[in-house]
């Protein structure tokens, strides 16, 4: 397992898939999709496998899946919308990469479905009743998992190149620039912290500095 992958998590339509494959041709890493793998596994489509096995299964076949994709190194890995907000795969994901979480309004979330080629109605967890409710629903749900991420990153109004080649310094983090998890998840001040440094992509628990944005053309690895 390694702590050097880039993973990307949140609700559906943040561009997680999208801003994963620009940084992956930017950075000369390997992309990875967890919902594309769960496919491949399964054979069939993600809203089938809600339908003829149940979600409980698909959960399962996703931890094992994201277990599976964060072997090896330097990986960017998107997960499904829903990944993160399951403590056993989310504990997997943040013991093994940075983990950013893409963020966006659920109007935006709505608008950007409609327009997809994916509706809402062959997205299970949307299945039933009124989407933008659903949406709502679901984000505030989710809300404390996905506070749990190192790093958050607005999208509303960014096209996925924007988000992959955003200003550290316009970035708003929920957790505070100077502090990290210590060894039991829980965010301590880092008193070690250099205020001239882009801290919103600063990993945490020993592991290098890796910087984005308009670097995402220079990835650099290394202290």
């Amino acid at each position: 397992m390694s702590s050097d992958n880039i993973i990307l998590v949140g609700f559906m339509a943040t561009g997680k898939s999208h801003v994963a494959r620009i940084i992956s041709r930017a950075t000369g890493r390997q992309a990875a999709d967890l919902d594309e793998e769960i496919v491949r596994r399964a054979a069939k489509p993600i809203h089938q496998i809600f339908s003829d096995d149940g979600e409980a299964v698909f959960r399962a076949m996703e931890r094992h899946a994201a277990f599976s994709l964060c072997e090896g190194e330097d990986k960017i890995i998107a997960a499904g919308g829903g990944a993160f907000a399951q403590e056993s795969t989310r504990k997997v994901l943040l013991d093994n990469g940075t983990v950013f979480c893409l963020t966006a309004s659920p109007e935006t979330i709505y608008y950007r479905i409609s327009r997809g080629s994916i509706s809402a109605a062959v997205r299970p967890m949307l299945a039933g009743g009124d989407p933008l409710e659903r949406i709502r629903q679901l984000l505030l749900e989710r809300a404390a998992a996905y506070d749990l991420a190192h790093h958050s990153i607005p999208t509303d109004d960014r096209t996925p190149e924007q988000v992959a080649d955003e200003n550290p310094a316009d970035l708003s983090n929920r957790n505070p620039a100077n502090r990290i998890p210590d060894s039991s998840g829980c965010w301590e001040t880092n008193t070690n912290d250099d205020p001239g440094e882009p801290r919103w992509l600063k990993l945490t628990l020993r592991r290098p500095y890796i910087i984005l944005g308009e670097a995402t053309r220079s990835l650099r690895i290394g202290g």
